[in-house]
């Protein structure tokens, strides 16, 4: 078992994937209808090493010609933003807002 937080613990398989997360009910309540949650998919890819964006970017089934195009920028352009770890909060919401989703799930916490 890992502990991703003093609050949260990810408990993982036999592989060392990550297989369940446990949290204190009152944060799972909390959470629940709120539409912050990140998608389990995007979450294992970015604990697989991909950057936020670009996992997000996968799990909308994107190439990085079409999410560039949303943004109306050049492919070459978003790859550089794509690679980025940590990217501005506005780039986020630039490029949240383009791929239809929010902002607020586009976390830069990974690790």
């Amino acid at each position: 078992m890992v502990d991703a937080s003093p609050h949260i613990q990810i408990i993982n398989d036999t592989e060392g994937k990550p297989l369940f997360v446990v949290m204190p009910y009152r944060q799972y309540l909390s959470q629940q209808g709120k539409g912050h949650l990140i998608p389990g998919r995007v979450v294992d890819l970015i604990i697989e090493g991909l950057t936020p964006i670009r996992a997000w970017r996968e799990y909308l089934n994107l190439t990085q010609e079409a999410a560039a195009e949303r943004l109306g920028i050049s492919q070459s352009a978003f790859a550089q933003q794509e690679s980025v770890k940590k990217p501005r909060r506005a780039t986020r919401a630039r490029i949240a807002k383009a791929l239809a989703s929010t902002s607020g799930n586009w976390s830069c916490k990974t690790g």
